[in-house]
């Protein structure tokens, strides 16, 4: 039996996803193959414009909607209490569904309102908007209220936000989607929120294994790190395989992408437990070391307080 994770909705969430950024026009197919597969957990988000092929690979998929755990996100341009409900329906609608199973505020900065989903002013900068994501969060609040969605949560918040968000609002999020792999390890925060009961997504579970991170171009891969791969053959894996065990283990749902057959099912058979000396082994590595940062492009700082500089 795949391993889940119980919310604290009370709802079960799959640990493995399956992540859709980017390749808009490759989601179709790569859906159908995941769900095909076993994997019964698809994130996806408004601004990967990959919520309507989503939504068809999973209808074509044949698999019943109640066995799919879907997982989409509120983008920075709908922020404002009014565009908040409005923006989910649109991604209801792409879908085809009638609810979400999760749904993230994708950043807590707000950029300017409007249909443009990165709006930039004269000089090519992102223009920002002023909405709280306290604001922001009390709006998603009420869609949850009403069923449109099953759970609520956040990802790309530092730990002194997610503190005042806990302070000022009345739901705790049920999940927090962040940057998380063997190099960037940040136990102290994640042990902060098994303590809250908010459960933790790794999305970038291979590091610099996206070839769109400026950084870590000139280093090796993560999957490629020699504790993964020694650990790997212990058990007859990967690297890449060990690395999402690594976030199994310490209790995170991890949402790889692929859209290969292949990388979809080996990603799948990354489902086993690591024992306490492999772990300690893995803890060694942490280099501390963030891929994603839009701070500069998105004119806000992220991350004040967490490691990953």
């Amino acid at each position: 039996m795949p391993t889940q994770f119980k919310l604290n909705t009370g709802a079960q969430i799959p640990a493995i996803g399956f992540g859709t950024w980017q390749d808009a026009d490759a989601q179709h197919s790569a859906v159908i193959t995941a769900l095909k597969a076993g994997c019964k957990h698809i994130d996806t988000a408004h601004v990967y414009g990959t919520e309507k092929a989503v939504g068809q690979g999973i209808k074509d998929s044949g698999i019943p909607r109640d066995q799919v755990f879907i997982t989409t996100k509120l983008w920075n341009n709908a922020h404002h209490p009014d565009d908040v409900e409005k923006q989910l329906d649109k991604s209801l609608s792409l879908l085809g569904v009638e609810y979400v199973d999760l749904w993230l505020m994708h950043w807590p900065s707000a950029f300017a309102r409007g249909e443009e989903l990165f709006p930039k002013d004269g000089n090519g900068k992102i223009k920002t908007g002023d909405v709280d994501f306290v604001d922001t969060y009390k709006a998603m609040e009420k869609c949850l209220e009403k069923g449109k969605v099953k759970a609520i949560g956040v990802s790309n918040f530092s730990k002194a936000e997610m503190e005042r968000l806990l302070k000022e609002t009345s739901v705790v999020p049920a999940a927090h989607q962040i940057e998380l792999h063997p190099w960037l390890q940040q136990t102290s925060f994640t042990d902060w929120h098994a303590q809250k009961g908010i459960q933790i997504v790794a999305y970038s579970p291979f590091g610099n294994q996206n070839e769109v991170y400026d950084k870590g171009k000139n280093m090796g891969k993560l999957i490629e790190d020699p504790v993964l791969v020694e650990i790997g053959k212990k058990h007859g894996k990967t690297g890449a395989q060990v690395a999402l065990a690594w976030g199994i283990t310490r209790g995170h749902c991890v949402i790889p992408k692929s859209k290969t057959e292949h990388r979809i099912k080996e990603n799948l058979e990354s489902d086993f437990k690591l024992d306490d000396e492999e772990m300690t082994k893995i803890e060694k590595i942490d280099k501390k070391l963030r891929f994603n940062d839009p701070s500069e492009s998105f004119g806000y700082k992220y991350y004040a307080d967490l490691d990953g500089k």
